[in-house]
């Protein structure tokens, strides 16, 4: 508002007539005030869900915008005091002069001590055509051994497709980063850059990959608002899963669970035991942090905490004697192709933390199941088809993906419109509550985003008020469809180590899951059939843990 004063005054003389000089310097008063925020902040970037957490970006931008009022409204009463002297010419040049380069400079000091100075921009996500078949590695009936061919194909084939890219990116002096589970490449790129690649013939589609600027200070640690667990989790004894630990005594034991979110306090009481690099003495092959760099498992959002808490938490979680690796995806509420693939690659075939996962990888330290409570959106630089690859590859690999349905549902039918959870090889789980009613906010199908017309979520969870793990080594209540993919993990986790003959039969773990579910019986929304199995609101039913256990111990 007092720049709008400023710049209405400056376009008039006092007697009312038009200053030509003054309408000049008020366009160019109003450009700067337009051009320079949107020259150094992304819109994304300002998007209350993405950084409106404490510490995050929008606090930088509300203080700088403060900043720009009081400076606003010290300008416009010094061109009150002043104006008659300024329309009449009578300011000394020198002194003008002087007053600019001080207003500039103290815009810049504001900056560099206040703000986050530089440039960082979005980098591109460079897709071939030429992906990976991996056919041929079905009739491996090991799953070690299947795991090891399929890791090993895709390496070959992304450094033998991938030869020429390099060769031409080196030539121009760019620095990339070569991906295998999608034959991609991720590098900085100006807009010709993007044009060259775009037409070049080995390359399929060039995609955003978004990058936040980075923060000035470090971002507070959550904290939880729960005492502790509850003695009697209601989530746990709705599937079943309390009858599976006590009367069948299965609890997990012999499965690694493999989780990419915002992180993992590693050393929550009720997390700390089943992390597998307490038992390897190590974290190398046991976490990776392609954000920050951390060496030890950290959770600053909380997120990653509690869905993997629901998993294999002592007392809350379906699968307490599973163990855990993890991987940090989403620290920062705004992720990207890149980093999603860089922990789909470290779950595969896990990795040092300073290794390199063409030539480094263990596809024998993998996880068996995998937690993806995420999604990746339009604003995150994916497209339907970005993690098809890879999803296929996880699943040649007898990989049990797991993806949360979206919490988008308010939006009516077709909501589930973003990767992983479209996916036909990957199993979504829709939020259920406590009364077995679907949640409202649960994202259901069809999936038409990509024109499968795919009866989307496969089954359904608890997913409201949700207890489990939080950092501080606390507790907190939440909800959500990330809440309810990890109580079917936690199911798969059981299954497998009830019956070991399971792990990596990705096709009758499903068909398991799928004919054990209990029928919902709750409302259904308008894109889904009462008495529809499988329907686009809870696909087969609500998991039932005890009967999927059952039936898995049947399997010879």
């Amino acid at each position: 508002m007092p720049i709008g004063y400023v710049l209405a005054s400056l376009a008039y003389r006092m007697d009312g007539s038009i200053s030509i000089p003054g309408r000049i310097a008020a366009g160019l008063l109003a450009a700067m005030a337009f051009f320079w925020p949107m020259g150094l902040f992304d819109p994304d970037e300002l998007s209350v869900v993405i950084s409106s957490s404490t510490g995050e970006l929008f606090s930088y931008a509300a203080g700088a915008a403060s900043a720009a009022f009081g400076m606003g409204l010290i300008i416009l009463i010094l061109f009150l005091i002043f104006r008659n002297k300024i329309q009449n010419n009578l300011i000394p040049g020198l002194l003008g002069g002087g007053l600019f380069a001080l207003a500039w400079g103290g815009l810049l000091i504001l900056s560099f001590l206040g703000g986050i100075p530089g440039f960082h921009g979005e980098k591109s996500f460079v897709i071939l055509k030429n992906q990976a078949d991996l056919s041929t590695v079905n009739q491996i009936k090991d799953p070690v051994e299947r795991r090891t061919a399929v890791y090993n194909n895709l390496v070959k084939h992304a450094e033998d497709s991938q030869q020429d890219l390099r060769t031409w990116l080196d030539e121009q002096g760019v620095e990339y980063t070569p991906y295998y589970l999608v034959n991609a490449v991720e590098l900085d790129a100006d807009p010709l850059l993007m044009y060259r690649l775009e037409h070049r013939g080995d390359v399929d589609r060039v995609l955003d990959s978004p990058i936040l600027r980075p923060l000035r200070n470090e971002i507070p640690s959550s904290q939880g608002s729960v005492d502790g667990p509850e003695l009697d989790p209601w989530n746990i004894d709705l599937i079943g899963a309390d009858r599976v630990q006590s009367e069948l005594n299965v609890r997990g034991a012999g499965i690694v669970i493999g989780q990419s979110d915002s992180g993992v306090q590693g050393d929550h009481p009720e997390i700390i035991n089943q992390y597998r690099g307490k038992f390897d003495g190590m974290d190398d092959y046991n976490w990776f942090d392609p954000w920050f760099g951390s060496i030890k498992p950290v959770d600053i959002g909380g997120h990653g905490t509690h869905t993997l808490g629901s998993i294999v938490g002592k007392n809350t979680g379906v699968a307490p004697e599973a163990e855990w690796i993890a991987c940090v995806n989403l620290a920062r509420n705004l992720g990207n192709p890149a980093y999603y693939l860089d922990c789909m690659q470290f779950m595969l075939a896990p990795f040092p933390q300073d290794g390199n996962p063409f030539q480094d990888g263990k596809p024998e330290k993998g996880a068996n199941v995998l937690n993806n409570s995420w999604g990746c959106p339009a604003v995150e630089g994916c497209d339907p088809e970005t993690f098809i690859p890879a999803v296929r590859a996880l699943k040649a690999a007898g990989i049990f993906v797991v993806a949360s349905a979206g919490n988008t549902g308010m939006g009516g039918c077709s909501s589930v419109q973003d990767p992983l959870a479209l996916y036909e090889d990957v199993y979504t789980v829709g939020a259920v509550d406590v009364n077995r009613n679907l949640a409202g906010f649960s994202s259901v199908g069809p999936v038409t985003v990509d024109g499968s017309n795919r009866t989307k979520p496969d089954i359904g969870a608890p997913g409201v008020n949700v207890v489990s793990s939080y950092p501080g080594s606390s507790y907190e209540m939440a909800s959500g469809t990330s809440m309810a993919g990890p109580h079917v993990v936690g199911v798969v986790a059981l299954m497998w180590s009830a019956n070991p003959n399971l792990v990596g039969d990705i096709e009758t773990t499903t068909r398991i899951l799928n004919e054990t579910a209990d029928t919902y019986s709750g409302v259904f929304p308008g894109c889904a059939l009462d008495g529809e199995r499988p329907n686009n609101a809870v696909g087969y039913g609500i998991v039932n843990a005890y009967e999927a256990v059952q039936k898995a111990l049947e399997v010879k």
